[in-house]
């Protein structure tokens, strides 16, 4: 049996941790601030002026029968496909951190399992219910405008709490498994950094392609009279001059009942077996791990001093400990999902996408390991700053780390966009020498920002992993650091000073004010300084972060 009082004590917890944990972070909220503002705001502001015209035009009366049907199958297919949308997220949700409680040890000695789950479940509930019934408020009700009748806020209400009560518990104990078996199931779990990486990749590579638009369309078709689209029939009781199936409506009733007990039932009996197993063991390749790092420091006894080496070694091992470090790289690959779908079905990659790319390549090889000389030592720092490791053997060891890494993928990466893109021949061989020089450099270049603007607490990568990472400040200084001189390069290369000259002289003479103009020669002079001082940035930036490390003082 469920004891209401103490499930409710659960989801009350659960929900005020999670507003805190948001409230009490500024990036979440800057991000959140401009998600509303670009991207729901237009769509808000345009349904806004749309949706109480198809309401007035409802509440006339004069759809036909065709009409009538084609609603009520675009909104049974649309509530199926949202249904299957919710589930999606709440599996997310859970194999990330809704399934990993805190503090279990005093959870599950106060309660049972199942009062446990029912008060997780309910708050997740209750958030998703946070972010989905404003909008959904807010668009029922121009409706309601238009149509001279509240029914639609109530049926949209209804409709959006019928969906979550049964999606999230379905997401849970299906979440639950999943969970377990990436994190409890030895033969599985050793391998789960692969599989979330081939799942991201399928993810976003069918978001780029289009591919996800195909799968959201055919399930929409095929789904619009099975019992996923029942509850759709909700809404089409606050839509004057439609007819919902009041058997239907019925079905949707009882098999919301029957799904939710089966969730928390297969939930329930998930958390119990994922909550009291053991994590499984998946650092037994680590005994390989020494013998490897004896060859990499092998192939660099050369001409590189045994420091140097312990340094490249150990900034290598640590980053292949937790690759989690890392994941702050791959953020701006989410920028090429934009014209992905365009390069896919013409078949060929443009010019300025093969140079992004390999843009893109330089900028991250210097914020592999060299963006937070300081930071990244941890605990360890103190030792190591009053150890005999100088500044100049602690930096190149981090340069010779970045370089190692990313100087074969920049040959790689370069070398094909540039032979699949238009390039000739000689702007290929520019492109990739250009690449490779820039994967070399931009560790240097990057060294002395990160110890300008050291970051030495851990942050949120994900909801329940933390790492160490560059701070704000310093992404933003190296990546002007390296667009700003990528700029200049181009607009000398295309001899384009006349022409940003007129365009600013044209912007200004029809924005209001006075009249701005800006000579060819000044852009030039300014291009040329820009570029120069981005070539000298490098070994500038060295020399500091040397000077930072050697005499570094403790607060």
């Amino acid at each position: 049996m469920v004891h209401a009082p103490i499930s409710l004590a659960v989801t009350r917890t659960e929900v005020r941790r999670t507003v805190r944990a948001v409230a009490g972070s500024r990036t979440k909220l800057l991000m959140m601030a401009a998600v509303a503002l670009f991207a729901l705001g237009p769509v808000t502001a345009v349904g806004l002026l749309v949706i109480p015209e198809l309401g007035e035009q409802a509440a006339t009366g004069t759809l036909s029968a065709a009409d009538a049907t084609t609603a009520t199958e675009f909104v049974t297919g649309g509530t199926a496909v949202l249904w299957l949308f919710l589930v999606l997220m709440a599996v997310m949700r859970a194999v990330t951190t809704v399934a990993d409680v805190d503090e279990p040890a005093f959870l599950l000695l106060s309660t049972s399992v199942r009062n446990t789950v029912v008060g997780v479940v309910a708050a997740e509930v209750a958030l998703f219910s946070l972010w989905l019934l404003p909008p959904t408020l807010l668009f029922a009700a121009a409706f309601a405008s238009g149509a001279g009748t509240a029914l639609p806020v109530v049926a949209a209400s209804l409709l959006i709490v019928s969906l979550l009560a049964t999606a999230v518990p379905v997401g849970f104990g299906v979440g639950v498994w999943v969970r377990h078996l990436l994190t409890a199931y030895e033969p599985i779990a050793r391998y789960r950094t692969l599989l979330f990486a081939a799942f991201w990749i399928v993810y976003f590579g069918a978001i780029a392609t289009g591919g996800l638009n195909d799968v959201m369309a055919t399930l929409f078709t095929h789904l619009q009279a099975s019992p996923l689209g029942w509850p759709g029939h909700l809404l089409v009781l606050g839509i004057p001059g439609l007819e919902p199936s009041v058997p239907v409506i019925g079905g949707a009733v009882v098999g919301s009942v029957v799904v939710v007990g089966v969730a928390l039932a297969v939930g329930t009996r998930g958390a119990q077996t994922h909550w009291f197993a053991d994590p499984a063991r998946t650092d037994d390749d680590e005994t390989d791990e020494e013998p490897s790092s004896d060859r990499l420091e092998g192939l660099l006894s050369g001409g590189i001093s045994r420091p140097v080496r312990t340094v490249t070694v150990t900034a290598i091992r640590r980053t292949k400990r937790s690759p989690i470090r890392l994941a702050y790289v791959g953020y701006p690959l989410l920028g090429t999902f934009g014209f992905a779908q365009q390069v896919v079905e013409a078949g060929t990659l443009p010019s300025f996408v093969a140079v992004l790319f390999s843009l893109y390549v330089v900028w991250a090889a210097g914020a592999l390991f060299t963006l937070n000389p300081l930071g990244d030592l941890g605990p360890a720092l103190p030792a190591v700053v009053t150890s005999t490791l100088t500044g100049r053997q602690a930096i190149r060891g981090r340069i010779v780390a970045g370089a190692l890494v990313s100087v074969p993928i920049a040959l790689l990466v370069s070398l094909a966009v540039g032979i699949v893109s238009p390039l000739s021949l000689e702007r290929t061989g520019a492109l990739v020498a250009g690449t490779v020089v820039g994967a070399v450099v931009t560790p240097a270049l990057a060294s002395g920002i990160g110890s300008a603007f050291p970051r030495f607490g851990s942050v949120n990568v994900t909801n329940n992993r933390e790492a160490v990472m560059p701070s704000k400040t310093a992404f933003l200084v190296y990546t002007l650091a390296i667009m700003l001189p990528a700029v200049a390069a181009v607009v000398l290369y295309l001899e384009a000073p006349e022409t940003i000259a007129g365009l600013i002289a044209t912007v200004s003479a029809w924005a209001p004010g006075p009249e701005l103009t800006v000579s060819a020669r000044s852009i030039t002079v300014g291009a040329w300084l820009v570029l120069v001082g981005g070539l000298l940035a490098p070994f500038v930036s060295y020399r500091y972060a040397v000077e930072r490390f050697d005499w570094y003082a403790f607060e």
